[in-house]
């Protein structure tokens, strides 16, 4: 969540390049003869996590190591070497190079009828711009990553659709979306000082038939206290998703082990009481965590930039799934033409395995800038790993534009601190003003006077509770006040309910004794 891994994901998105360097640590790569199954990259895992940890190699030539940022930025893959065009596959795969801030080396195979072919760098698969290739770089210098196209807008006209680069990170999009957030394979210790990030050191794509609507990719992990192996089918035609299927095996006992990670940037948005001088009323990658717990209840949160890093946990027990997600899509909530930010995906994580007991936490980090990632959502199992184990898991991450549920839900969310908008008029109280929508909210017949504001807060008070009728989004507004104990922070919910009939998710949140900028 800093600035380099930030760049790494903005990279995915645009300029696209490859580079590598071997190591002794990953072990003998497969030959071209050997035989591809389901088991090949989990069976690599396995004997991975009995061996020491040796990290990926770093060493680079200085003509690429000293590269800038933006002269990085300008060697590009070479749209005539894209590969797995040459059999009439719907999909294209292009490399990512090696330099500036990306180190770290990644081996790349494909795999066709079963059969495994690395691929070898060479400075022929890139333009390198007016500076020329650096002289003298071994085909052994191998990649950083890659990226998938495929035709998601227009037949005919390849598209990013996916891109793999720098530590476990992912992105990937569906049709008329921009990058970004993303997601990861694996996190240890979000937020944290002795924060841990594996890296996928090897990737294995498999050739697709022709005509064929999906495309299967295998990543080997590999860090200092786990390995892990994963296969990503992406289906671009069948709904904008990717199916994870990942083998763990931890190398020392784990702590705070997040699966299916997200992370994605909030730097200001409604709900933000002291905005930049910006021309942007908001700008955020994401706007809310959403969480459907087993029994399936709805929770919303609105995502803050805290003054300080914030953790929240969110218990339950098999959650169904749970996603960042952008819920404004209203180009006048950004009113940037460059960014896009309205056209920015959510990544709903819909839950394939049981997962016991265990928690989705939220990490809100303080950010001053928009090239920050500050925010990470994950599942964190109670009971986590020991050395030895082995864990598995599967889920799909759908990238989403519209609502997760066709129930209630939270359209827009305010706070105020100003004395004269909170009936204590009191600087201490805050006063919520929570917009919801649809479903029943919309009906013309529905009496709102009757409708109850159900609120509850971990401390401090609440009061003066409202609800009244919002036309102007055909939907409904409820307010109440929140006091919290002097230098405590406090939790709270809030729902509709019309007698015994809930009318809408839970609106949940965080108010700070030190507010949020």
């Amino acid at each position: 969540m800093d600035l380099t891994r930030r760049a790494a994901l903005q990279l995915a998105g645009t300029a696209c390049a490859g580079l590598a360097t071997g190591w002794s640590g990953m072990g003998k790569a497969l030959a071209a003869s050997d035989a591809f199954g389901p088991e090949t990259v989990i069976a690599r895992a396995r004997e991975l996590a009995g061996k020491p940890y040796v990290g990926p190699g770093e060493t680079l030539p200085e003509s690429l190591s000293q590269l800038s940022y933006d002269d990085f930025r300008r060697i590009n893959f070479r749209t005539d070497r894209t590969l797995l065009r040459d059999n009439g596959s719907n999909f294209g795969l292009q490399l990512f190079h090696r330099g500036s801030i990306f180190k770290h080396q990644a081996r790349v195979n494909l795999v066709t009828d079963g059969q495994v072919k690395p691929l070898f760098y060479s400075p022929d698969l890139f333009d390198f711009g007016d500076r020329g290739a650096p002289h003298g770089l071994p085909t052994s210098l191998g990649f950083a990553g890659i990226r998938l196209l495929y035709p998601l807008n227009h037949s005919g006209k390849m598209d990013e659709l996916a891109a793999f680069l720098g530590a476990s990170y992912f992105r990937f999009l569906g049709k008329g979306q921009h990058y970004g957030l993303s997601a990861r394979g694996l996190s240890l210790g979000s937020g944290g000082p002795g924060e841990e990030f594996p890296d996928f050191v090897e990737f294995w794509v498999e050739t697709p038939q022709p005509g064929k609507g999906s495309i299967a990719v295998h990543a080997l992990l590999d860090g200092p206290s786990v390995t892990g192996a994963y296969r990503f089918i992406f289906e671009p035609g069948e709904g904008d998703d990717v199916e994870v299927q990942a083998t763990l095996f931890a190398r020392k006992d784990l702590k705070e082990m997040g699966l299916a990670p997200l992370t994605s940037m909030f730097l200001y948005g409604e709900n933000t009481l002291n905005r930049p001088r910006d021309f942007r009323p908001e700008v955020h990658d994401s706007d809310g965590l959403a969480i459907q717990s087993e029994n399936g209840e709805w929770l919303w949160r609105p995502l803050r930039n805290p003054t300080r890093n914030s953790v929240a946990n969110f218990f339950s027990k098999d959650i169904k799934g749970f996603g960042l997600i952008q819920r404004d899509r209203a180009f006048g909530s950004y009113q940037d033409l460059e960014a896009l930010y309205d056209k920015r995906p959510g990544y709903w994580v819909e839950m394939k395995s049981r997962l016991g007991q265990g928690r989705v936490v939220l990490v809100e980090l303080h950010s001053n800038a928009e090239t920050d990632d500050n925010i990470v959502a994950s599942w964190v199992p109670d009971v986590q790993p020991k050395a030895g184990s082995e864990t598995q898991i599967s889920y799909v991450i759908h990238a989403v534009s519209g609502p997760q549920h066709q129930g209630g839900q939270v359209y827009a969310t305010f706070e105020t601190h100003n004395a004269a908008a909170t009936t204590a008029g009191k600087p201490s109280v805050t006063r919520f003003l929570i917009d919801f929508v649809g479903d029943r909210l919309k009906e013309v017949a529905l009496d709102v006077g009757k409708i109850e504001l159900v609120i509850w807060g971990s401390g401090g008070t609440v009061s003066a509770p409202s609800v009244v009728a919002n036309p102007a989004i055909n939907g409904v507004r409820a307010s109440f006040d929140a006091e919290p104990p002097p230098g405590e922070d406090i939790d709270l919910r809030a729902f509709l309910r019309l007698g015994s009939e809930t009318l809408t998710e839970t609106w949940t949140y965080r108010l700070d004794s030190a507010q949020p900028v």
